[in-house]
């Protein structure tokens, strides 16, 4: 690498400790180009700047700021299949796919995350961590209004935030805010500012601020959040003009947005309940786009008749045995299911080859910090060994135990696969398959039958990093905090609540790598989740539709146009 010293030490200036060694990192040839432009942009520094820096390191290649603008016409009016909301639309609670998506079409976070993992300004314009990442300062957008004419400001911020990570209320962000950020740590520094205390060190803290963090729209100061039905209020690109439960919704452009207007001029949304009748949807040309289909219900779809995009990233399902009910109490046991499932097999009948074995912990390769083969031994298929940890784990007969998942894609297909796999160890799984509000039910534990049954298997969608991950399903459960909200293992284990933390804190990427191997060993010696395989997210739409973007979290049609 020949370097332009000069020009770098002029583009490093004022740059804060992490940015600096986001920048010293790359220089050393410890971070790869992608991993720079990651790191980097999470950690503040804006696509230009990084081009700058990688043309003074000696790279001829700039990173893309923008994505090419899609053929076709504006004005069209742009038909999705999407899956039905499984509860009224709120920011505050809302958790399933259908839910996500509506509230995508009108809501806008501080921080967009694109395909490749870059973060990019979106209602915030800039940001910085302190030395340590306890603090995150972020320059709020100018300029800004609501789809009902209100101007934005840094109090709408404040107030969206403070809402969404209050202990004592319900929010979803929970998830992710728990242990972390709490309201008093929301802090408005000036009318163009605003600055997140952390309660702990966080290097991934961009993150929470971005749509990977779902829940995350800011809405107005002292705004109702029970009343967004009425109302969709946010400040993106379209806006509500009629939402019926169960059935549909339509979206306009909004006429007081701030940046770029969308291309569509409308967006009709049906809703469905199953992913079969949405396929057949599509294909009749009864709607343009679908907002996801998974190969095992829909392979007509690879067949040639549509545009297929295809998205890797760290979409998974989680199996989790319960730590504290008999049986899966011990680690043998749960570990004995776990080498039952033939993976690269699963994958193929599952997928046709879109997606990877996973290894029994949430690090999917997607993610940089990912310690594979040979450091960590992918776990297969053995069914001597599993038959000597059953015995090893007190039951050498089997026994029976009930798995609850829902009708959501291929996991009901794969709940059979699990439980034929069992049947070989005499391990005899009673199945229930529900719809997803029933299987999610209130989703907090006592009121769930995802949080609740001795085995469940979940969606889990992507992230551009393994945070929420870690956290919520496998923390230690702490009430107070939020911690552990997802913990349907309910496991406990002080040393990975540790390790997990540490992991969170550092912004270094030698250190994540170093701690994900001991948190990826201590996962599949104790097996309380199963993770067989990550997934490509697969969406179709017919031949003359361009520019629709699904995104690792949620479905964006703003650039959607028909040719």
């Amino acid at each position: 690498m020949k370097i332009n010293h000069g020009r770098l030490d002029d583009l490093r200036g004022g740059r804060g400790p992490i940015q600096e060694h986001v920048i010293d990192e790359f220089v050393a040839g410890r971070l790869s180009r992608r991993d720079f432009l990651r790191r980097g942009t999470a950690a503040g520094l804006s696509l230009p700047l990084l081009g700058g820096i990688l043309a003074a390191c000696g790279s001829s290649a700039a990173p893309t700021t923008t994505t090419p603008a899609p053929a076709g016409k504006s004005g069209a009016t742009i038909k999705a299949g999407v899956v039905v909301p499984t509860a009224a639309i709120n920011p505050i609670t809302i958790a399933d796919q259908g839910g996500i998506e509506c509230i995508d079409q009108v809501g806008e976070f501080l921080v967009f995350t694109d395909h490749h993992l870059k973060y990019h300004p979106w209602l915030a314009e800039s940001w910085k961590p302190n030395a340590d990442a306890t603090v995150w300062t972020f320059k709020i957008r100018q300029g800004v209004k609501f789809n009902d004419g209100r101007p934005m400001t840094v109090d709408d911020v404040i107030y969206s935030f403070k809402s969404q990570c209050d202990p004592k209320g319900s929010s979803n962000a929970l998830s992710i805010f728990g242990g972390t950020l709490v309201p008093d740590g929301v802090v408005k520094v000036d009318d163009n500012t605003v600055a997140f205390h952390l309660e702990q060190p966080n290097g991934g803290f961009i993150d929470a601020v971005s749509n990977d963090n779902y829940n995350m729209i800011i809405v107005p100061n002292g705004y109702d959040f029970h009343d967004y039905e009425k109302s969709f209020i946010g400040t993106g690109r379209f806006m509500k003009t009629s939402y019926t439960p169960g059935t549909g919704a339509t979206f306009v452009r909004n006429p007081h947005y701030w940046g770029t207007p969308a291309k569509p001029a409308k967006l009709e949304f049906t809703f469905y309940t199953s992913e079969a009748s949405m396929t057949n949807a599509l294909q009749a040309g009864d709607i343009d786009t679908n907002d996801g289909f998974s190969v095992a219900a829909s392979p007509q779809l690879l067949k040639g008749g549509f545009n297929v995009i295809s998205l890797k990233a760290s979409y998974h399902r989680e199996l989790s045995m319960r730590n504290d009910v008999p049986h899966f109490a011990n680690k043998y046991v749960r570990q004995a299911i776990a080498y039952t499932l033939d993976r690269p097999a699963i994958v193929q009948a599952l997928f046709h080859g879109y997606a990877d074995p996973g290894n029994d912990t949430p690090f999917a390769p997607a993610f940089p910090a990912t310690i594979g083969p040979p450091a960590i031994p992918q776990r297969n298929k053995d069914l001597k060994l599993a038959r000597e940890l059953l015995a090893k784990g007190g039951v050498p007969n089997g026994f029976s135990a009930p798995l609850l998942t829902e009708t959501l894609q291929e996991l009901p297909q794969f709940a059979q696969i699990i439980k034929q796999a069992a049947s070989q160890i005499g391990v005899d799984i009673k199945l229930t398959v529900e719809t997803s509000s029933k299987y999610y039910g209130q989703a907090v534990f006592g009121k769930s039958d995802w949080l609740d049954g001795a085995m469940s298997l979940v969606d889990y969608g992507a992230r551009a990093v393994p945070n929420i991950y870690l956290e919520a399903p496998l923390q230690s459960v702490n009430a107070k905090t939020g911690q552990g909200s997802w913990n349907a293992a309910h496991f406990s284990n002080s040393r990975y609540d540790k390790l997990s933390k540490e992991f969170i804190a550092t912004p270094d990427l030698n250190t994540q790598r170093r701690l994900a191997g001991q948190i990826e060993q201590l996962l599949l010696d104790e097996t309380p989740i199963i993770y067989a395989y990550f997934y490509d997210w697969l969406t179709a739409t017919r031949k003359n539709v361009t520019g629709v973007y699904p995104a690792i979290t949620g479905l964006f049609l703003w650039n959607a146009a028909k040719t």
